[in-house]
């Protein structure tokens, strides 16, 4: 964007800029929201920043007004490189809790010099910069949003020592935690079996879309879709916890509710939840692209907030397409919940009055990769499949590691017999979140583009036209999935 965009969608306060890029402001030494309702400083006072790390490494401090840390999330891929988008996922994931830059650059096959250059240029900020700034806004919205104490939220935050945490906070707003806290009452509602934290997406979001298509594939025992709520359950190592997800149109974002899960674990939580539900999708780069094709634009006005469902888990989800092959989206769920009664780890997950978490975690690779799976109504092929696949899990061979080049990890997969492009695409979709990955084969795109007396159009034909839709292919699968209930796995 250049300076001009920044500055019109500054003095508009244009809503699809939030969190897009901040304002540093040179006379307060803040930096904002383009949508802050203060008066909008003089255009010679200004400057723009691609994120919130950059403003800080600037030398401004948060505007506690518009409240930066609320702001959706930075689109990860948004004009970056495959390098800093899978950097950037991992520091999400907690890869620089303990700030080592060096092993964070391995990862990604870099060297840590490289890696700091490519953040700078494209995020304007270091990796720790950017490390740290995720840190202190999560802080921010838990002292804002709940009535947890300090100590807790330092612990949740990660910082090593509440004296750390207090004068990190001081530093930054030039007030102490405390007082930030009897500035702003808590703004959600407090389950008294759980933790409750607003996330904000933007918008367009369609919330009913995305709870829709989990409530088709909603493996029985882990998850539930029930009046308006998507509850799982979610293995946390050594901690068994749940997840609740509601809708709350009124504030722009989602009520998550935690329950179960240590301080330690809320971070790490709430970043998995921003992906699953992909609260963070750079809703305008993508019309403009999708746009151009008349079949995904017409749909794309149906559904302007359309979101590519992540997984919580990877190997949970590769068993599920796997089930999904050649058959049914119910057939496939009837199956998945057969597994996991058979073979998944009962559990009990306390939850407030009138809430109820299912009773099983998904079966692990270690359970299945040896389960004979007889007697369940699955073809033994499949059955074969899917222990072939929790082996390579075990050993290694497979991991849904989000900083790999998903072109390799598709190649791993497809090399596993019983697995085909079909699956590795989906897969690469929805637990890599590959926004370009796409399942060319899949007879619902397929049958999407239907036309009567015409011939059906082959994956070769529709991987051409799909073409013009990189690097956002998996949301026009979405959108032409909503045009043929039923189909995506």
């Amino acid at each position: 964007m250049t300076q001009a965009v920044y500055e019109r969608a500054r003095l508009s306060r244009d809503a699809r800029f939030d969190g897009r890029f901040f304002v540093g402001v040179k006379t307060t030494g803040i930096y904002c929201r383009p949508i802050c309702p203060a008066t909008p400083p003089k255009s010679e006072n200004v400057s723009f920043y691609p994120t919130a790390a950059a403003a800080s490494e600037a030398g401004f401090r948060p505007c506690l007004r518009c409240r930066p840390e609320c702001a959706p999330g930075t689109p990860a891929w948004a004009g970056t490189s495959t390098t800093v988008n899978r950097g950037l996922r991992l520091i999400s994931e907690g890869a620089l809790d303990d700030g080592d830059v060096e092993q964070l650059a391995t990862r990604l096959g870099v060297t840590s010099r490289h890696l700091r250059r490519l953040f700078t240029r494209h995020l304007g900020a270091s990796p720790l910069a950017i490390a740290h700034t995720q840190r202190l806004h999560f802080a921010k919205r838990l002292i804002d949003q709940t009535s947890m104490p300090m100590q807790e939220i330092a612990e949740a935050a990660g910082y090593g020592s509440v004296r750390r945490f207090n004068d990190t906070f001081r530093n930054t707003y030039g007030r102490s935690p405390r007082d930030l806290r009897r500035s702003h009452a808590a703004s959600t509602d407090v389950n008294a079996a759980g933790l409750t934290v607003r996330l904000s997406y933007r918008r367009p979001y369609d919330w009913q879309f995305l709870l829709d298509f989990f409530a088709a594939r909603a493996i029985p025992g882990v998850e539930t879709v029930r009046d308006g709520c998507y509850l799982r359950t979610i293995n946390l190592g050594e901690q068994v916890g749940a997840i609740q997800l509601r809708d709350d149109p009124g504030n722009t974002g989602l009520l998550l509710t935690v329950f179960g899960a240590s301080t330690s674990s809320l971070f790490a939580i709430v970043q998995r939840v921003r992906s699953v539900f992909d609260l963070d999708a750079p809703v305008a780069d993508i019309e403009a692209v999708l746009a151009r094709d008349s079949k995904i634009g017409e749909l794309l006005q149906a559904r302007p907030g359309v979101r590519v469902p992540g997984a919580w888990d990877g190997f949970e989800l590769v068993v599920r397409a796997i089930l999904g092959q050649q058959i049914s989206v119910k057939a496939a769920t009837t199956l998945a919940g057969r597994i996991v009664k058979r073979y998944g780890r009962k559990v009990d997950v306390s939850a407030g009055p009138g809430i109820d978490v299912p009773g099983y975690l998904f079966p692990s690779p270690q359970r299945l990769m040896r389960a004979r799976m007889n007697d369940m109504g699955l073809v033994g092929s499949r059955a074969a499949t899917i222990r072939r696949i929790a082996r390579a899990v075990v050993d290694g061979d497979i991991s849904f590691d989000a900083s790999q080049n998903v072109a390799e990890f598709c190649e791993s997969l497809t090399a596993i017999r019983g697995i085909g492009e079909w699956t590795a695409q989906y897969v690469a979709m929805r637990a890599l979140k590959d926004p370009d990955a796409f399942p060319a084969s899949d007879l619902g795109l397929l049958r999407a583009f239907d036309q009567p007396g015409q011939k059906r159009l082959r994956p070769a034909e529709l991987k051409q036209r799909a073409d013009a839709w990189r690097p956002w292919r998996a949301y026009a699968a979405l959108l032409l999935w909503s045009r043929t209930p039923g189909s995506g796995g």
